[in-house]
């Protein structure tokens, strides 16, 4: 409310009779019977008999004149500016700062209008929302109207208003950034799927659209389609455009994938943002097959195969070496209780349907020959995983190592055999790497349970993660091919499933080996993820190298920019920025690149970014107008509601002229003087009338 002078102004009549309702009826019949009696009787001074008598009804009645002190308010005029996404493509933003400037210098230049301006649309472009909000407190008989600036891409416009509307609607201006006939290229996927198994072949149905322009049909021939999977190497493809095209993929790893899928710029953009798309879908395991071949009964057995058959994810071969060659006595196989071991049928034929091999104190025994001792470690290489927990037979004559296996086995054994307590420890490697980091919380004394044999080995490759006695390697882990294996130098990890001296981790150990032996991505030792949460991306770098250098981080549509990461335990390195505006953001270290859609993948936003005049017009069409600002700024004026409110090259807004009563005044219309003289006067001709 502005300060304003006070103005008066007449509002209407009061009647405020001196007597009661029912007796000036009475007194104005009697004075009609008497009127009338003396008409007929053709008495001289009738007219003014009458006139006294209405003289002195009237006064009776009291009549009043009613002036109000009125105070005038200012009238409200929203200036709705968009800032949405959309808004960043060109010289809209530029554009749309300059006509806001000059709006408001011309808008100053009227007096009792409040110009609120409001900024709407940070990722939605929800202006009408944000109009209401910042009118709510005040009432229609004080809205100028709204001036919006956008581009017209507008996801909340209301229903148009009902027949009838337009004479008391405040007008609704729109001056549009941008062009007209804009073109764009856009890429949609219109199919997806959320999971997969892996391993199996999937599709996803994506459609390139090329809009705007002078035509109106879809633009013919064909664009590049790239493809990256968890920032792998790029995938080229041809599609049609304007069609619907299936695009086939097979995800290799089970837990989260990242596809990140971009088109070729058009003949003409606005923006390329709306050229890439990313898919974030969840890779599922069949039922992992795993091979466990024990050499000989042992304590530690049943301790493997109560592990793996708890796990519901598992389907475990397993077989133990009841009856080695040494032990034959003769008896026929069908009076053998035994199973015989299918040695071709697991180490030829069907090897590689296994996901991962584990030798358990396992021997040269003559049960194997060295040809499938081969197959294992070409399995390997190949991709394969196997997992080696070794015997004191691994330091003797009998060793594995003396096999093909030699290539594939990150340790070699010196021959020691070491028979005594020691606690197993982590090395520094393993205070970094995924599958023991976490298993000493804050990384002091873990205050694990002895074990009471170990195998000495030199480690000719990989990483150790774990140490026993004299500093020793307990556990090795290598990549060898596209494989993996890990060697445990100890048979007494059955000790802490016991619970002897408090036990350890043995199972969450254990399952964590055989989970990154099958390369599970969230094992993966050097590895950088990015993920949204919200405005934010948290950022996290694990590597068994110490130290926080910096990520790149490139933003849709904008400008690359570096961020430092803060140093945390178990190697890993992390920072949480904050985002702006939605799409997908890229961060990479030189090394490793991820991707990570903030948002919606599908906003609209960006589902058209041309600028257009067809979203707004049903909330315009009743009382208000469009226009490009690249026609210049429409000169401005104020009406009364119910005129016109825009012209060829003029808009208007309301001049409500609305007020609040501060005063009210009460004069009479017949002071009680001229009542009297009026009475009298009319008594006196009248009886000057009848004298005659």
């Amino acid at each position: 409310m502005s300060a304003a002078a006070v103005v008066s102004g007449f509002s209407g009549l009061t009647i405020a009779p001196l007597l009661p309702w029912s007796l000036l009826a009475g007194l104005g019949a009697g004075a009609l019977i008497i009127v009338v009696y003396a008409a007929l009787q053709r008495a001289s001074g009738t007219l003014w008999r009458l006139l006294a008598l209405s003289v002195a009804l009237l006064a009776l009645l009291n009549p009043k004149l009613v002036e109000e002190q009125r105070q005038p308010l200012n009238d409200v005029l929203a200036l709705v500016v968009d800032r949405s996404d959309s808004q960043e493509i060109g010289g809209r933003r530029s554009a749309t700062s300059q006509a806001v400037a000059a709006l408001q210098r011309k808008l100053e230049r009227y007096s009792g209008l409040e110009v609120r301006v409001v900024a709407a649309g940070d990722r939605h472009s929800r202006l009408f929302e944000a109009r209401d909000e910042a009118l709510s407190d005040v009432p229609p008989n004080r809205r100028a109207g709204t001036i919006m600036i956008s581009d017209g891409q507008v996801d909340d416009v209301p229903k148009p208003a009902g027949e009838g509307a337009e004479a008391s609607a405040a007008p609704l201006h729109v001056l549009l950034t941008g062009t007209p006939e804009e073109r764009d290229r856009r890429l949609v996927v219109v199919e997806a799927p959320s999971y997969g198994m892996v391993g199996d072949p999937l599709a996803m149905t994506l459609r390139i659209e090329d809009r705007g322009g002078s035509e109106a049909r879809e633009s013919p021939g064909r664009a590049v389609v790239s493809v990256r999977r968890d920032g792998g190497p790029v995938q080229k493809t041809q599609l049609r455009i304007g069609r619907d095209e299936r695009l086939p993929f097979v995800l290799d790893h089970a837990g989260r994938s990242i596809i990140e899928i971009e088109v070729e710029a058009g003949p003409e953009e606005l923006t390329l943002r709306n050229n890439r798309a990313a898919l974030l879908l969840n890779g599922v395991r069949d039922r992992l097959r795993v091979l466990l071949v024990s050499g000989e009964p042992h304590a530690g057995e049943r301790t493997w195969r109560n592990l793996l058959k708890a796990d519901p994810s598992v389907d475990l071969v397993h077989f133990t070496i009841l009856r080695p060659p040494e032990k034959q006595d003769g008896t026929p196989v069908n009076e053998l209780s035994l199973i015989a071991f299918p040695i071709r049928e697991l180490f030829e034929i069907k090897l590689n349907e296994f996901d991962l091999i584990i030798l358990d104190r396992y021997r040269r025994r003559g049960v194997l020959p060295r040809g499938y001792f081969l197959n294992i470690a070409n399995y390997v290489e190949a991709g394969g995983a196997l997992l080696e927990a070794v015997g004191p037979s691994f330091a003797g004559a009998m060793s594995l190592f003396r096999t093909p296996l030699e290539n594939v086995l990150p340790g070699r054994p010196t021959g020691e055999i070491y028979r005594q307590g020691f606690k197993p420890r982590l090395a520094a490697s393993g205070l970094r790497h995924p599958v023991t980091a976490d298993l000493v919380p804050g990384g002091g004394d873990p205050g694990w349970g002895r074990w009471f044999r170990m195998i000495d080995a030199d480690a000719e490759s990989g990483e150790v993660l774990m140490r026993g006695v004299a500093d020793r390697p307990l556990l090795i882990l290598d990549r060898v091919g596209d494989g993996r294996v890990a060697l445990l130098l100890s048979d007494h990890g059955w000790l802490w499933a016991r619970g002897f001296e408090g036990g350890g981790p043995q199972a969450e150990l254990l399952r964590r080996l055989a989970h990154w032996l099958m390369k599970e991505p969230e094992l993966e030792e050097e590895d950088l993820r990015a993920t949204a949460a919200g405005n934010h991306i948290d950022i996290v770098r694990r590597s068994l190298k110490p130290g926080s250098a910096p990520v790149t981080v490139t933003p849709p549509g904008g400008e690359a920019f570096e961020v430092n990461l803060d140093e945390g335990p178990s190697g890993r390195a992390s920072a949480r920025i904050e985002v702006a505006h939605d799409g997908i953001y890229s961060v990479t270290d030189g090394r490793q690149t991820t991707v990570v859609p903030v948002g919606d993948p599908n906003a609209r936003e960006l589902i058209d970014v041309r600028a257009t005049a067809e979203v707004l017009q049903p909330a315009v069409r009743p009382s208000g107008s469009i226009r490009w600002l690249e026609d210049g700024l429409p000169r401005l004026r104020r009406v009364r509601p119910g005129r016109d409110v825009a012209g060829s090259d003029w808009i208007a807004i309301h001049d409500n002229q609305a007020y609040v009563v501060s005063g009210v005044e009460e004069i009479p219309l017949l002071p009680p003087l001229v009542v009297l003289i009026l009475l009298l006067g009319g008594l006196m001709v009248a009886w000057y009338r009848e004298g005659r």
